[in-house]
C-alpha cells in the first residue's frame, strides 16, 4: 500500500497523531497496552507483536493493528523497523 492511500485510510477511520517511527534491531518492549487504537503500515524491515501469547511477523507492506488496552509486547527484526503509524482515542 502506498503512504498517501494509507494516510488517507487513517484520517478516514479517525486516527490523529500521525507519524513514521523507526526503531533498531535491539528494540524489545515487555508486555504493555496503550490507551488508545493503533494502525500502522510497515515501511522496511519486520516487527514482531506478541498477544495472549500467539506471536505474528509483519513486514514491509504489512499493515497491524491493535486495540486500546490490548496486552502485547514487541521485538524488532534484525535489520530493525520503520513504519507509518496513527493513534486514536476509543
Amino acid at each position: 500500500m502506498e503512504t498517501k492511500a494509507f494516510e488517507a485510510t487513517l484520517a478516514e477511520r479517525g486516527y490523529r497523531d500521525v507519524e513514521t517511527k523507526a526503531l533498531p534491531s535491539t528494540y524489545r518492549a515487555r508486555e504493555h497496552a496503550h490507551s488508545f487504537d493503533v494502525r500502522a503500515l510497515v515501511l522496511d524491515g519486520e516487527i514482531t507483536l506478541t498477544v495472549s501469547g500467539d506471536a505474528r511477523t509483519y513486514r514491509s507492506g504489512d499493515v497491524f493493528t491493535m486495540a486500546a488496552g490490548c496486552a502485547h509486547a514487541e521485538s524488532v527484526g534484525p535489520d530493525g523497523v520503520r513504519y507509518l503509524v496513527g493513534r486514536r482515542k476509543p
